[in-house]
């Protein structure tokens, strides 16, 4: 079989990559997407495959998608894609074919492929970042879920609501890496934008009192969620991906964490391919529509 052409749609970004049938990444780049602009990242994927000889187009993209239609019901970040065609689309102006699966799925569909799950049935990803989301694993396939909304781990609550507005106690609202920056931003009186996860986390290895206590309620979120997660699925393994998977400390800080709530028996680990996980998971699930 011939490379794929492999995409990774995100906020500010669209990764471009090809990828062979053995999930090798042989090319890729970025472009940068601003204002969330629905109609350049169409165009930057439209003119990317055009530019290589590829069998087909496989896609890892935020919100709401029936991986086999390739329908996006609800775009996430991009908007403009809420209830959007967006493989009927692009096969009209590729004239390949297309796939498109949610990116937290990719990211658990590249963990089966290439990573840590190879020999695994039962297990869950999870994905830290502005948001979080997470894929899971049941039986050695991929749930999707009736809608295709399984894996929204961020609409899991936190806190049991003290008001009649429950979204403002959920992963999202209280333990995601925008909120700690938020969190951060009105404790010290600094500017939200000029403010990163690294810088937090640096003032939290220097003990600064107020990196202490956000950081402890980040992580003590983090595995509230995990722990309901365990109790509702029984995964063998866990995976945690995102940025903050970078810091060296993360993985043992997270397990030290989750020692409170009495959990060993789930492995708790990263996801292997980081930043290619997306580009990787779309072409697995594109090779697998194709096989099917």
């Amino acid at each position: 079989m011939k490379n794929l052409a492999a995409f990774d749609i995100g906020g500010t970004t669209l990764k471009m990559g090809i990828v062979s049938s053995e999930g090798d990444i042989l090319q890729h780049e970025k472009l940068t997407i601003p204002d969330f602009d629905g109609e350049l990242i169409l165009a930057g994927i439209s003119d990317y495959t055009k530019k290589h000889d590829v069998a087909g187009v496989a896609i890892s993209a935020p919100g709401y998608i029936n991986p086999k239609t390739g329908f996006i019901t609800m775009g996430g970040a991009i908007r403009a894609f809420d209830n959007f065609p967006i493989r009927e689309y692009l096969e009209k102006k590729t004239g390949l074919p297309v796939t498109v699966e949610n990116d937290a799925n990719c990211v658990a569909l590249c963990e089966k492929w290439l990573g840590g799950a190879q020999d695994l049935d039962n297990f869950l990803c999870m994905t830290i970042g502005t948001g979080i989301g997470g894929g899971i694993f049941i039986d050695g396939k991929l749930y999707n879920g009736s809608r295709f909304r399984a894996g929204e781990f961020g609409y899991l609550f936190s806190d049991r609501p003290g008001s009649y507005e429950p979204g403002t106690y959920t992963l999202n609202q209280t333990t995601s890496l925008l909120v700690l920056r938020r969190q951060y931003a009105a404790h010290t009186g600094k500017d939200l934008h000029g403010i990163t996860g690294e810088e937090i986390f640096a003032a939290y290895d220097n003990h600064d009192p107020i990196a202490e206590k956000l950081i402890h309620d980040f992580y003590t979120g983090l595995c509230t969620g995990l722990y309901n997660l365990i109790y509702c699925f029984d995964p063998s393994h866990i995976f945690i991906g995102g940025g903050i998977t970078d810091r060296p400390t993360f993985l043992a800080e997270l397990k030290h964490h989750m020692a409170f709530f009495g959990l060993r028996d789930t492995e708790l680990g990263l996801v292997s391919h980081k930043n290619q996980a997306g580009l990787l998971g779309a072409a697995y699930h594109h090779l697998l529509l194709t096989k099917i």
